[in-house]
């Protein structure tokens, strides 16, 4: 399947993708809005968002973006922002010991 002049792969059609909304000003995150089935279809629905926003709310920095995801389409947007932010937090606590273990601190002398 073509989509503007590059392939989809399997993955890009059947994987799960969240709609997360958040603000580019105060990096502030309102969580997933929506999670849908395929990239393309993402893309549709990210349009969607964006073209239904109020101006005020684009204005003090609201956007979205698309994110992978091992979510079950349809989810529950409460339940998915839950889900993503346990996510989260589990890999950034992987990531400081895989850290640590990498670069002990130092011990005082």
């Amino acid at each position: 399947m073509q989509r503007n002049g590059l392939s989809l792969t399997r993955d890009d059609l059947t994987s799960s993708c969240a709609i997360i909304r958040h603000n580019v000003r105060t990096y502030r995150s309102a969580g997933v809005v929506e999670v849908v089935k395929g990239r393309q279809l993402a893309e549709l629905t990210l349009q969607n968002h964006e073209t239904n926003q109020d101006s005020a709310d684009h204005y003090e920095g609201w956007r979205y973006f698309i994110e992978k995801t091992r979510l079950k389409n349809g989810i529950d947007p409460k339940e998915a922002t839950l889900l993503r932010q346990q996510e989260l937090e589990s890999r950034e606590s992987t990531a400081m010991r895989e850290t640590k273990a990498i670069f002990p601190p130092e011990s005082e002398p």
